[in-house]
């Protein structure tokens, strides 16, 4: 009985401490894999997405291009994201179409957030960049308004291009809660209940 005892007094800490040891390496983990925007279930497209792949071929798929440098593709995405923010002016869906919610290229009058995302996908797409590493996505911006910004998939993790500055951010930093995006594996869906950073 006595060695019983002392058997699950040794045993007790030192499984403790292998699972504790474990809960650090899976947060290591995370915090390294959350450079990537990561979603756990399958969502419908927003209700002013619902027919963007049919509108704009670009917007979902197409022929992928020779790929660019990396240095060259990310000096092309922050001279598109300056470009679009500062020659396309800000106009509501309600004042131009009488809709709450309607997706678009930008128009004479101008766009709002998603307008100003679809115009720096399709420019960027006409450019070189492949498609797959463009994802539209709609979130809350930090006044908890809601938003769409395009998520450019660089090999440094998701940066955001976003019609309310023209510096380039990881996502995380951008301190927005992220509800869907287009799936990169199939743009034609959309994911979200993403793992906040």
């Amino acid at each position: 009985m006595h060695i019983i005892q002392n058997f699950l007094m040794f045993q007790a800490p030192r499984s403790f401490l292998f699972g504790a040891i474990g809960m650090v390496m899976s947060a290591a983990a995370a915090t390294a894999g959350n450079t990537f925007l990561l979603a756990s279930v399958e969502m419908p497209p927003p209700n002013g997405a619902k027919n963007i792949c049919a509108k704009y071929d670009w917007a979902c798929g197409g022929q992928v291009k020779a790929s660019l440098g990396v240095e060259q593709e990310l000096a092309l995405v922050k001279k598109i994201n300056t470009q679009v923010n500062s020659s396309v002016k800000p106009a509501s869906d309600r004042g131009q179409f009488r809709s709450g919610d309607y997706w678009s290229l930008p128009t004479a009058s101008g766009g709002d957030c998603e307008d100003f995302a679809l115009l720096k996908k399709r420019e960027l797409v006409r450019l070189g960049v492949d498609h797959r590493k463009l994802l539209l996505a709609t979130v809350l911006d930090r006044k908890r308004v809601p938003h769409a910004v395009l998520v450019y998939r660089s090999d440094r993790g998701d940066l955001l291009l976003d019609n309310l500055t023209n510096d380039i951010r990881d996502w995380r930093s951008s301190r927005y809660i992220f509800l869907r995006m287009q799936n990169p594996q199939n743009p034609r869906s959309w994911v979200g209940g993403f793992q906040q950073g």
